[in-house]
């Protein structure tokens, strides 16, 4: 239970860097055909928070080990990512280097999974979803970054 109150707690605090955000700048943004509308964003995450929770805990509840600890520290570093993406993106209007950010993210969720899946594949297959809506994400931050030199 705590790893996904942590999961979606702590992914709930980047709305702080985007709510203030998407009433203005963000809707001043030029986007592609394909944007969703700004109401999906939050189920969506909510979910993905959730899925991220469960695999979190699937490996941490595993005796400790270096495979484990590799792991734990690679789903760190991409949670990290992930919040700093809403501060770069939203907060400080950024796109290019919250792009760039995503990038790095995308490959720390992919080595996340990897790692993962020598411990659980069903903690590895939780985040596909999330590494699917990451993809999409960043080819969105790049077409909204396109748009909008």
């Amino acid at each position: 239970m705590l790893s996904v109150l942590f999961t979606v707690g702590t992914g709930s605090l980047g709305g702080i860097f985007t709510i203030s955000e998407i009433p203005e700048w963000y809707a001043g943004l030029q986007k592609p055909s394909f944007n969703p509308p700004n109401w999906l964003f939050g189920p969506v995450w909510s979910m993905l928070y959730l899925l991220m929770g469960i695999s979190f805990y699937l490996v941490w509840k595993q005796p400790v080990s270096a495979v484990r600890n590799v792991g734990l520290t690679l789903f760190v570093i991409q949670f990290i990512l992930n919040f700093c993406w809403s501060i770069l993106f939203f907060n400080q209007h950024l796109i290019a280097a919250a792009l760039l950010e995503m990038v790095f993210m995308w490959i720390f969720i992919l080595l996340t999974m990897i790692w993962f899946a020598r411990i659980s594949r069903t903690a590895a297959w939780l985040l596909l979803p999330y590494l699917g809506w990451v993809s999409f994400a960043t080819v969105l931050t790049a077409a909204i970054w396109k748009l909008n030199p």
